[in-house]
């Protein structure tokens, strides 16, 4: 372990700790440590770029596609089967299918207003992934829940500007529409389509 005595040394390497910990976060099979500690130098020094500015953009658009790519072969199967359930349900009776790729079935027809995007909604919900697994509710909790149109996943704010108050719809959102190829926390994976029902009961 290195020998850090002075104030400056110490803190010195807390800046390089905390530097690393963040870039370790973006790392990448190939990643040259060297490299990059003369990027680091390089900035620190005021010294001029010793790739230009476009290459090194370059570079980080192919190595950013390489990894998508990447992410895309280890869940595969996954997104296989997510597709094919939506191609499945996309044939049901009483299924709409958007430009978008987001599906709905109406199980209640409401009357009243449709929102718009400057609108704040209250609506009550039940999400599953494709297998059933429940991964949030409202309906369980007993209590709706109130956001802006805008504050939520794509497929939801094209819905939601669709609906009547009143209504209840089942919505069946491609990942693209949804978490995509983050997914969202634990309880939702990466490249998952998901299942709500979205009951709209007001426009505040």
């Amino acid at each position: 372990m290195a020998d850090y005595q002075t104030l400056e040394q110490k803190a010195s390497y807390g800046v390089g700790r905390q530097m690393g910990d963040q870039l370790a976060q973006q790392a990448f099979d190939g990643l040259d440590i060297p490299a990059v500690q003369q990027g680091l130098a390089d900035a620190l020094r005021g010294e001029e770029f010793a790739v230009t500015p476009d290459e090194i953009n370059a570079a980080f658009d192919v190595i950013r596609s390489r990894l998508e790519d990447e992410e895309k072969a280890r869940h595969s199967a996954f997104i296989g089967a997510n597709e094919a359930f939506l191609a499945e349900n996309a044939q049901k009776d009483g299924v709409t299918v958007t430009d978008s790729g987001l599906q709905y079935e109406v199980l209640t027809e409401g009357n009243g207003a449709i929102p718009t995007a400057a609108n704040k909604v209250k609506v009550h919900y039940h999400g599953t992934l494709i297998d059933g697994t429940v991964f949030d509710s409202s309906v369980a909790r007993g209590e709706p829940i109130s956001f802006p149109v805008t504050g939520v996943i794509k497929g939801w704010v094209e819905a939601l500007q669709l609906m009547p108050v009143g209504s209840k719809w089942r919505l069946t959102i491609p990942q693209d529409l949804a978490y995509g190829e983050q997914g969202a926390g634990r309880a939702i994976p990466p490249f998952a389509a998901l299942v709500f029902e979205v009951e709209l009961l007001d426009i505040e």
